[in-house]
């Protein structure tokens, strides 16, 4: 957030919590429903959208058309909206919609604000368990109805030591499948289907590494924010940005995620 004074800075932060318990308010109604349905977004396949995703992402827009009308946003289900200010917001109302429709807490409302440059703040809230992670311009927390505390990523050295999540065990095409094998062979620990809650957990210092593919904007650009904020590290298979989606590489710490970057870069 070079060039923004601390008022921006804090209104920009409001914002964001505002939008996320607009979002909160409008999502658990639906949660764990036995008429909840979904249409199937996916020509090939099976791509969710749920009521809850639509309501919650209205919600989210209500929010910043009253706060923030000068920024752009990007949303899964309602796409773009042009703005003035040069930041744009990313939003991703339910991240994990296969896991919202299966009754387990692992999906999250992504929020994130960018620049030019890319996402510099970030929010992963949970609002069946009300845990919301929060990273940007000199904040890095954690909180929820155990408490609160610093996010803080670990400082696992080597894959050996290191806990691997990602969603699905295929993780994209075969090659990238095979890719993501060679850094699971060398880990102590892989775990699947956490959606963004594996993000969070990274930040919070429980995990390692989370490797995926076939990603969009919306889907990375919160977890690039508070994962950054925290001390980890967050880059395309190739060390390059990954804000964009695609390929994503989120580790702790520059050992571990020099580690695996070394395995997955051969694939094109």
């Amino acid at each position: 957030m070079a060039g923004r004074n601390r008022d921006i800075e804090n209104e920009l932060i409001a914002t964001a919590h505002a939008v996320a318990d607009a979002a909160r308010a409008a999502i658990l109604p639906w949660f764990r429903r036995a008429d909840l349905s979904a249409a199937n977004k996916a020509a090939e396949g099976f791509d969710p959208v749920t009521q809850a995703d639509r309501a919650a992402e209205e919600a989210m827009r209500t929010v910043l058309a009253r706060r923030r009308p000068q920024d752009a946003i990007l949303g899964e289900e309602f796409g773009r909206s042009d703005g003035s200010s040069g930041l744009t917001w990313v939003l991703d109302p339910i991240d994990g919609t296969r896991g919202f429709l299966s009754g387990t807490p692992t999906w999250g409302v992504l929020i994130a604000v960018s620049d030019e440059s890319g996402p510099f703040l970030g929010v992963i809230d949970q609002p069946y368990t009300q845990e919301r992670f929060v990273g940007g311009p000199g904040l890095a927390e954690w909180t929820g109805p155990h408490g609160g505390a610093p996010l803080t990523t670990r400082t696992t050295a080597g894959l050996s030591d290191a806990v691997l999540f990602t969603t699905f065990p295929e993780v994209g095409t075969p090659e990238e499948g095979a890719a993501f094998r060679r850094v699971a062979e060398q880990v102590k620990l892989v775990r699947y289907g956490m959606d963004c809650y594996a993000y969070a957990l990274l930040a919070a210092g429980q995990i390692d590494l989370v490797i995926e593919a076939g990603l969009q904007a919306y889907d990375i650009q919160a977890p690039i924010a508070v994962i950054e904020a925290a001390g980890g590290v967050v880059t395309d298979w190739q060390g390059g940005p990954a804000h964009g989606g695609g390929r994503a590489l989120a580790a702790a710490n520059p050992s571990v995620h020099a580690a695996a970057l070394d395995l997955l870069r051969s694939t094109v």
